[in-house]
């Protein structure tokens, strides 16, 4: 069983809501691995990770659930506590998880045809957003001697 961890970096806080595909770099960070599962871990409190069908109709309708969902302009116990208007960034990201795992095989996903795995941010102002992918597997036959 071996370990490797990659470190993506976005930067984000560009528009209310940021959604970043993320599927390519998963994809690529498992090439040559023969089985095992992979970690994606979002840094931050005001960040998550999730799957969905990468579109351009889904995006916008995911973008205005969280908006109905959770709008910017409430009174929140946060903002009054640290004054830095963000309380609705921690609850949408709330409603997500910092983390999800896939499971792969022979360097290929298990994902669905129509799953891309996106990080999405909820933060009110542009930061560098980390996301750490742990793989944890076999990276390839052992040698027979």
């Amino acid at each position: 069983m071996e370990i490797e961890i990659v470190e993506l970096e976005f930067d984000a806080g560009k528009e209310e809501i940021d959604i970043f595909d993320i599927t390519s770099e998963v994809k690529r960070a498992i090439k040559g691995w023969k089985d095992g599962f992979v970690n994606v871990f979002v840094q931050g409190s005001t960040g998550g990770v999730t799957v969905m069908e990468y579109e351009s109709g889904l995006i916008k309708d995911i973008k205005n659930m969280f908006k109905e969902l959770i709008p910017r302009d409430r009174d929140y116990a946060h903002n009054l506590t640290w004054g830095d208007a963000n309380g609705h960034s921690h609850l949408r990201a709330s409603l997500l998880k910092p983390s999800l795992t896939i499971p792969f095989k022979d360097g290929r996903d298990f994902l669905g045809t129509w799953q891309q795995v996106v990080v999405l941010d909820f933060d009110n102002k542009r930061r560098k957003r980390r996301v750490v992918l742990q793989i944890v597997g076999n990276k390839h036959d052992k040698l027979k001697i």
